[in-house]
């Protein structure tokens, strides 16, 4: 994984800048203007729940993927702050399921390693465990599997340890982004305060 930075970032909500700008604190909300779209994006590496401004003009759609790195941008004017889950609209939380999921989906290589080299965490807690649903047992299962041969793709393991790694990811780290836990897997760990 690169640095903690968001290169590439998908689009979660759209906001008028009356809402975005209300909720904003007032030290900040001095600073950006009234009179453009603001945008809520997850970024694609590390799950970070951004704020955004769109440049003047600039049109997106839930779920597309703009870049939000350093330098030349094409439609995100600035990065407002990292926010946390609450900070997310109702549409935006339900988008944001299906955006993760897509992510999960298109990331297969970096899922199925993961699985392939996940160790534990401590001495009486595996990583996998942090899956909703797997207990020692699974994990036990999924161990023997992988020391056979590495698992290759989602539909290999579904065949093999009989789970759906894609649905259980997802549900992970939407509770990372949501902070319902206390180890982080995929997602940085969400903002203790709103940031400036």
């Amino acid at each position: 994984m690169r640095g903690r930075r968001e290169e590439y970032a998908y689009v979660v909500d759209i906001l008028p800048p009356e809402v975005a700008v209300y909720k904003l604190p007032p030290k900040i909300r001095r600073e950006f203007p009234h009179d453009v779209s603001y945008a809520h994006l997850v970024g694609e590496d590390h799950f970070t729940l951004l704020e955004v401004t769109l440049k003047k003009g600039a049109v997106v759609e839930i779920g597309e993927r703009v870049y939000v790195g350093q330098g030349q941008r094409d439609k995100v004017d600035k990065i407002v702050r990292r926010i946390k889950y609450d900070d997310l609209q109702p549409q935006g939380r339900e988008n944001l399921n299906a955006v993760v999921r897509k992510i999960v989906e298109q990331q297969e290589g970096r899922f199925v390693k993961w699985l392939n080299e996940a160790g534990p965490i401590t001495l009486k807690l595996h990583s996998l465990e942090l899956l909703k649903g797997i207990g020692k047992k699974k994990v036990q299962e999924i161990l023997e599997e992988r020391k056979k041969r590495p698992f290759t793709s989602y539909e290999d393991v579904k065949q093999r340890a009989g789970i759906d790694i894609v649905e259980l990811i997802t549900e992970r780290i939407l509770r990372e982004i949501a902070g319902e836990d206390s180890y982080y897997l995929f997602a940085l760990p969400p903002p203790q305060h709103a940031e400036q």
